[in-house]
């Protein structure tokens, strides 16, 4: 686990459709879950995207969230809501958990190593890049490793593959393809070029008839 975040939020009595008039610096959102009473907050947009950008893995990032000088409590990232036509942020949604309780989320998988079949031309396709777990908080990986040194065309990783850290279970089914190497498509034959024919002009034999 790397260093936990902490990011500071502010209490939010404006909610629902009323939230276009949040001041455009702050960003609504909303904490529930364990042992914590639901309330609405808003962090600081700014620092939140540069989180995400930095963050891959968000939903198993344990993070710390302290409102107006409470003690920090411990938070997931649920969910994010985007505008979809401008891909701008709108909703934040944190889970606050009990670090004793196991919880189940999803955790990036990380391909290393190169794959001798995409040398030989074969194309490697990506099955599955987010695998749920079941954990404690605090044992949530930032990533799974899924090794594709040894792919050749033809062969696949499956996610009993992967290793888990200790504390970790994987809960996907055993068999699901995470990474494959395909053979690539075979190209369509071209059609053989036609000659050009002349274009016929009305009238011509009739003219050179007379």
């Amino acid at each position: 686990m790397s260093e936990t975040t902490e990011i500071k939020a502010s209490s939010r009595d404006i909610v629902g459709k009323a939230n276009r008039r949040v001041e455009p610096d702050r960003l609504p959102a909303v904490v529930y879950g364990a042992a914590v009473t639901a309330r609405s907050v808003s962090i600081d947009r700014h620092e939140f995207e540069q989180l995400l950008v930095h963050e891959e893995g968000f939903t198993s990032k344990l993070m710390k969230l302290a409102v107006e000088g409470d003690k920090a409590i411990n938070v997931l990232v649920k969910s994010v809501q985007r505008d979809p036509a401008t891909g701008a942020l709108l909703h934040v949604d944190f889970w606050a958990v009990a670090m004793t309780q196991s919880i189940v989320t999803t955790v990036p998988v990380h391909f290393e190593g190169e794959a001798p079949g995409v040398k030989a031309g074969g194309v490697m396709m990506h099955n599955l890049q987010l695998v749920q777990v079941e954990a404690l908080p605090g044992d949530l990986p930032d990533a799974l490793i899924a090794d594709i040194s040894a792919l050749e065309v033809g062969d696949s990783i499956h996610v009993s593959d992967l290793i888990a850290p200790k504390g970790v279970t994987i809960v996907e089914t055993p068999e699901e393809i995470v990474a494959s190497v395909v053979a690539p498509a075979k190209a369509e034959e071209e059609a053989p070029e036609l000659e050009a024919e002349q274009p016929e002009v009305i009238g011509e034999e009739e003219s050179a008839a007379e």
